[in-house]
């Protein structure tokens, strides 16, 4: 196996306007999540959240604690989001539990010295692991969450391009977490624009991960301050950061999925700051 890891720094935002779309793209975007046998991180400096991906074909991957960590797990001082966003079933093996993930469903691992390993049912139909990670202060215990556990918002409309359900799945209403909320967002056919209007929240960053992208279409995101936006053109199994003082939107060619995932000082979902559409510039 083979575990990869950069290191990405905070940014300010009266810097970032200056930014071109190479060193926006250099900063922001994450093109590199899955490799077959590879586990890929970044650690950004954003919340000291890690956003990673592996994806175990023919052996046994291993959450490696990368030298940033200065630990001797992974999980020492950290709790872990996990989605399998791959077509076959996967196997999370957390110390001596086993958990076994299939399409779209989802583990927390809580703090704690112990391996992490990821494995796939079948080399031909892999799992693609998807993990987001924070710092933690206290351990709470893995658990599994599928849709049927997830609190789910339908918002948005057709008429409006945005109808989408939006599974709340590693949140407080679900289960005990330190800082880390996840999710995933389904845009129903025709819709393509999410988070909309768009918003910020001051006291969390934020990192998405769009999939179900079909080969050929492309996914615009939005960042920036509301005065001042940028783009980031990506496409599907591609994440990307969201700092504190950024709007987090995207329109696609296609409908499409995407998981987000936040961490910082509270675990309000809806301690949002919204901005006005006509007000975005």
């Amino acid at each position: 196996m083979k575990t990869n890891y950069e290191i990405r720094y905070a940014a300010h935002p009266e810097d970032a306007k200056s930014y071109d779309t190479k060193r926006i793209r250099r900063d922001f975007l994450i093109e590199k999540v899955f490799a077959s046998d590879e586990v890929n991180m970044v650690y950004s400096m954003y919340d000291r959240m890690v956003v990673g991906g592996a994806m175990p074909v023919a052996e046994e991957l291993k959450l490696e604690a990368i030298d940033p960590l200065r630990a001797d797990y992974f999980t020492t001082r950290r709790e872990v989001g996990v989605f399998n966003v791959g077509l076959g079933e996967g196997i999370v093996k957390v110390g001596d539990e086993t958990f076994t993930l299939g399409y779209k469903e989802a583990l927390y691992i809580g703090r704690g010295d112990r391996d992490v390993y990821f494995a796939s049912k079948d080399p031909q139909q892999p799992a693609k692991f998807y993990f987001n990670s924070v710092t933690a202060h206290k351990e709470y215990p893995c658990k599994k969450v599928t849709k049927a556990d997830a609190v789910v918002a339908h918002m948005g409309a057709l008429e409006t391009s945005n109808e989408r359900d939006i599974n709340k799945m590693l949140v407080s209403q679900v289960l005990p977490t330190c800082q880390l909320q996840m999710g995933m967002t389904e845009l129903a056919p025709g819709s393509v624009w999410n988070t909309m209007p768009a918003h910020v929240h001051s006291r969390r960053m934020e990192a998405y991960f769009y999939f179900e992208v079909p080969k050929g279409q492309a996914v615009c995101h939005f960042m920036g301050q509301v005065d001042e936006t940028r783009h980031i053109w990506m496409e599907g199994d591609q994440a990307v950061l969201s700092p504190e003082w950024s709007i987090h939107s995207a329109a696609a060619t296609h409908n499409y999925t995407f998981i987000w995932g936040m961490g910082g000082e509270n675990l309000d979902y809806g301690d949002q700051d919204f901005s006005e559409i006509t007000d975005l510039k």
